[in-house]
């Protein structure tokens, strides 16, 4: 990884960690207002989702309202064997009694013994630290979802949640193994990028 590389995400992860709860739950709502409208949210049944733990957009307002609308939400698992990520059906109950183990990495994770490809969701919520005006996105740096969605260049739809800050003005350098996101949602805005598929 590039100094230059390095700095960027060191300064958002610090960024990230610096914003207020009551900002935090500000752009939850903001994020959840703009979703309710979204068709890809809207008229899709199976929803990838994440637990925030590094100052990502929260999502409980976000999974909570997946529930009230009938929708099955599946959360991450690392796969140990092949650091995949694999996708496992939560339910309500199983969710709010917090029925979830600590990774070593520090995020939570369902309890379970086997999942869904990500080939098998119809819209995949990501996390991510950056996103350029392409759509390519800068993870946390273990590269999860980049080697997970390499082997599904057509389903899900991939949507990114983001604070405003970061979308960042300078492009990535996009990696042969990076996989970008079809569109990014932030608490102001919406922006759809063309995602060329690979054959």
């Amino acid at each position: 990884m590039s100094h230059s590389l390095s700095s960027l995400r060191s300064q958002l992860r610090r960024e990230r960690r610096q914003i207020s709860l009551f900002q935090q739950r500000q752009s939850e709502n903001a994020i959840l207002n703009r979703l309710r409208q979204h068709p890809q949210f809207k008229y899709q049944h199976k929803i990838g989702l994440y637990l925030h733990a590094f100052g990502e957009i929260f999502t409980n307002k976000i999974i909570e309202y997946c529930f009230s609308q009938h929708k099955a939400v599946y959360l991450p698992m690392i796969c140990n064997m092949n650091q995949h990520l694999v996708w496992v059906l939560i339910t309500r109950q199983n969710y709010r009694n917090k029925r979830f183990l600590k990774h070593r990495l520090g995020m939570l994770q369902p309890m379970a013994s086997r999942g869904l490809a990500v080939s098998q969701l119809e819209l995949l919520i990501m996390p991510l630290l950056a996103c350029d005006p392409s759509g390519t996105r800068l993870g946390m740096g273990g590269g999860f979802y980049d080697r997970t969605l390499a082997s599904a260049p057509q389903l899900p739809y991939r949507l990114g949640l983001a604070h405003d800050f970061q979308l960042i003005q300078q492009p990535l350098m996009r990696q042969a193994w990076d996989q970008p996101l079809d569109e990014l949602i932030t608490p102001q805005a919406s922006y759809r990028f063309k995602r060329h598929f690979s054959q």
